[in-house]
């Protein structure tokens, strides 16, 4: 498989901001989306548990309802896309063997085979070790970055939100009782031609104040 140029990647990733205003008219094409949708799928995860579910949000009224308590934000109603990045609250016994099953599947072993019976109880202790909802929210913020690195390359605006309730978002969504967990959210579509803040530089630190080699 051929990379894809570094100034094709650069290009993308200084093209990209946090869209304050999308157009409502403009809707992601389902190809699109199908690739965006799989990109969370392929993120990666501490001990590849996928301790997470996203939620898209379709329903507009459900849509009305989140923006109420996303400080009145409109990208929650007018982007193409919202998804609510739900973390697990507890790593459970089921989910560490539905894992177990799925690596078995995608190798061709057997479930008790001894790297896998190893592997099993090195998760086990591991999740055992950490306070759950803590290290799974982490793991959120790997499948935001790969989200919105994705859409860049795609020509898909973004724009990630943490300025919401999320026991709100809990209680409106009925995550509680599904062991999830608001994180934060993200929006995706297209950029309205009056977003003023698409033509502002882009703002960051000089390289030799953030990267240090040793």
């Amino acid at each position: 498989m051929n990379p894809i140029p570094h100034d094709q990647l650069l290009g993308q990733l200084r093209w990209r901001y946090a869209t304050k205003q999308f157009d409502p008219a403009k809707k992601i094409p389902a190809e699109t989306w199908a690739a965006l949708e799989e990109s969370l799928v392929l993120t990666p995860s501490s001990c590849g548990l996928q301790p997470w579910k996203f939620l898209v949000i379709q329903d507009s009224a459900l849509r009305e309802q989140l923006k109420a308590v996303s400080w009145g934000q409109g990208q929650v109603t007018d982007a193409s896309h919202l998804v609510v990045f739900a973390a697990k609250r507890e790593n459970t016994p089921e989910d560490i063997e539905t894992y177990m099953a799925c690596i078995a599947e995608a190798r061709n072993q057997p479930i008790d085979h001894p790297s896998i019976s190893g592997f099993k109880k090195m998760v086990i202790e591991t999740s055992n070790a950490r306070p759950n909802l803590e290290w799974n929210a982490r793991q959120i913020y790997i499948a935001l970055g790969n989200f919105m690195t994705s859409a860049a390359l795609l020509g898909v605006d973004t724009c990630p939100l943490e300025g919401l309730d999320p026991a709100k978002y809990d209680e409106i969504l009925g995550l509680e009782a599904q062991n999830l967990a608001t994180t934060v959210a993200c929006v995706a579509g297209y950029r309205a031609e009056s977003d003023k803040y698409a033509a502002l530089p882009k703002v960051r630190f000089k390289k030799d104040r953030v990267v240090e080699y040793r």
